[in-house]
């Protein structure tokens, strides 16, 4: 694949939930397009046939701190380095616009992925509203 991963790469609303959906997440269908309105930056690539298969974002205030999220590549294109360029590509975004901390949370079996992406590993925590 020659394709270039893009910053801002123009996104339809409902291309990213089916994507969180083809790896077992929730759609979210609601956050979209909001969620581009008020992130600091989003990377995506698409495939040959323009099918968006690789999305990620980074948000926050926009002065020392951001938080990456939802970093997701389609199955069929999984296990290829795309995942780890796209980190590489908004972690160098996030240094373009003078952020000096990015963090992110994850599940520990993709600990090795992040942290030859860039990350340290780093204990935190995780609030979550209770329904």
């Amino acid at each position: 694949m020659k394709q270039e991963i893009i910053i801002n790469l123009p996104i339809v609303a409902d291309e990213v939930p089916k994507l969180r959906e083809l790896v077992g997440w929730d759609g979210r269908y609601s956050d979209y397009p909001t969620l581009f309105e008020r992130c600091n930056f989003w990377a995506g690539l698409r495939d040959e046939e323009n099918k968006l298969i690789a999305f990620g974002y980074v948000a926050g205030m926009g002065l020392q701190h951001g938080y990456m999220e939802d970093i997701i590549v389609h199955p069929e294109y999984q296990k290829k380095g795309i995942g780890e360029s796209l980190v590489r590509k908004l972690l160098q975004e996030a240094e373009r616009v003078g952020l000096e901390i990015v963090t992110l949370t994850y599940d520990s079996k993709h600990t090795f992925f992040y942290t030859r992406s860039g990350f340290t590993p780093c204990s935190g925590g995780l609030w979550r509203r209770k329904d």
